[in-house]
């Protein structure tokens, strides 16, 4: 028996059984027992999300046995990979074979499976989230089947287990669309908040990958433009000791240091947040598309992300801005804006519709609590879907009447898991009993 937590220190779970197969075959033995059993199984990727969408009960699965690239077609792009593997050791792969995913997150600790399956997205007006880029998947359902999907083979399945928060069955293998390796041309550059709030779609629109970070009780936004380039031009990475100074010193140790003074001085947050955001200086460079989409990121904190419809978003930052200079809460961490295309995944949080996400953030030692709330009560104005990974209080009852295909996807849940193998508290929570 093993005790589990997840990587923010939000979740835990003592006393589990712990089994680690080592192919699809043994996967499909060990869900079938468990269900026969009675008992309830989850999947555990990294334990990046912070809710408790991958909390197990009685038996955890990791899949460290399945974490390799397992087919690689450069002509086509596919690419089939076990779902056990971690997206570092994904793009570092696909870059030996010359292949790229067309769009990350900024973190690379997740597994492929758990990032899709909670919806994991990077940024890009014309690009959709990582579920986006599956073309197939290998499902093993509670009682010991593997199920095959994709838009031709059980396509129902299809549509709703690329994002499943792990409520139909443990996904063993994924197959991906990729695309030729890319350089990416990164421009990072402070300008004031209100410029970039007046002139969002053109930023957004006019550049391959946009995304902004603000600090609150400032009026500077950190801008972040990721661009492709022309075959002609190469790679010009960040030099060695600016690239230490700027995402490990400043991004990282000087970071903690700071939010550790805000536990014990908050009244001093205004003024770190000024000094921080004058200490953000303009750099480019050039490199490996998955090198410039993502960071190392040391600091613990708690996070909620809302998807809103795109042409919301400056007016919901607007409405939070005003309740966050009205509370007096004192917000050490920065907000950051992203976009997304539609697509048609049953519970992607860009289904349907363009999609802004606004992720807000918290340092582990400071309280969160109402600043989430009021951030969760501003952007349900406007219909706000949030991130399976992230903290939110909504229900199933919230949940249904956001989504189109809510109850389809219940549907699929029911005929797939009837016993309910894969729930716990969190699908309960967010599909109900």
């Amino acid at each position: 028996m093993s005790t589990w937590r997840n990587w923010s220190g939000t979740e835990s779970a003592t006393g589990i059984e712990t089994l680690r197969p080592g192919s699809t075959d043994e996967l499909a033995a060990t869900v079938k027992a468990a269900a026969e059993q009675g008992k309830k199984l989850k999947a555990v990727g990294s334990g990046h999300s912070f809710t408790g969408c991958s909390v197990p009960q009685q038996v955890m699965v990791q899949l460290d046995g399945l974490s390799s690239i397992l087919h690689a077609d450069q002509a086509s792009g596919r690419v089939t990979v076990g779902a056990g593997t971690d997206l570092r050791k994904l793009t570092a792969g696909l870059a030996a074979f010359d292949l790229a995913m067309a769009n990350l997150g900024d973190i690379d600790k997740q597994t492929i499976s758990g990032a899709i399956s909670t919806g994991t997205h990077g940024t890009g007006a014309q690009l959709g989230g990582l579920a986006t880029q599956v073309v197939a998947l290998d499902l093993v359902t509670a009682d010991g089947s593997v199920l095959h999907c994709s838009a031709e083979e059980h396509p129902e399945v299809f549509g709703a287990a690329r994002i499943s928060v792990g409520a139909l069955g443990v996904i063993s293998a994924l197959t991906l669309q990729c695309v030729p390796a890319f350089l990416l041309r990164a421009q990072e550059m402070p300008l004031p908040l209100a410029d970039v709030l007046d002139g969002f779609d053109e930023f957004a629109d006019g550049n391959d990958h946009f995304e902004f970070y603000w600090f609150p009780h400032t009026e500077i936004a950190l801008t972040k433009r990721n661009n492709r380039v022309g075959a002609d031009v190469a790679a010009a990475p960040v030099g060695r000791v600016r690239g230490w100074v700027d995402d490990e010193l400043l991004s990282n140790k000087v970071f903690e240091l700071t939010n550790r003074l805000a536990v014990r001085r908050p009244g001093m947050v205004p003024r770190i947040n000024q000094l921080a955001s004058r200490a953000l200086s303009a750099r480019e460079y050039v490199d490996a598309s998955y090198k410039v989409f993502c960071s190392e990121r040391s600091v613990v904190f708690r996070e909620s992300e809302y998807a809103v419809p795109r042409e919301s978003v400056v007016e919901v930052l607007h409405r939070l801005r005003d309740w966050i200079d009205a509370s007096g809460e004192r917000i050490p961490f920065p907000i950051e804006v992203r976009v997304a295309a539609p697509d048609d995944i049953w519970l992607s949080t860009a289904s349907g519709r363009a999609t802004a996400y606004i992720a807000i953030h918290q340092y582990h030692r400071l309280p969160h609590d109402p600043y989430f709330r009021a951030f969760e009560n501003i952007v349900a104005d406007y219909g706000g879907r949030p991130h399976w990974g992230k903290l939110h209080t909504l229900t199933a009852t919230d949940l249904r009447a956001r989504y189109p295909r809510f109850d389809d996807f219940l549907a699929v849940r029911d005929r797939l898991d009837p016993h309910r193998t894969f729930e716990n508290a969190y699908t309960r929570q967010v599909f109900g009993d």
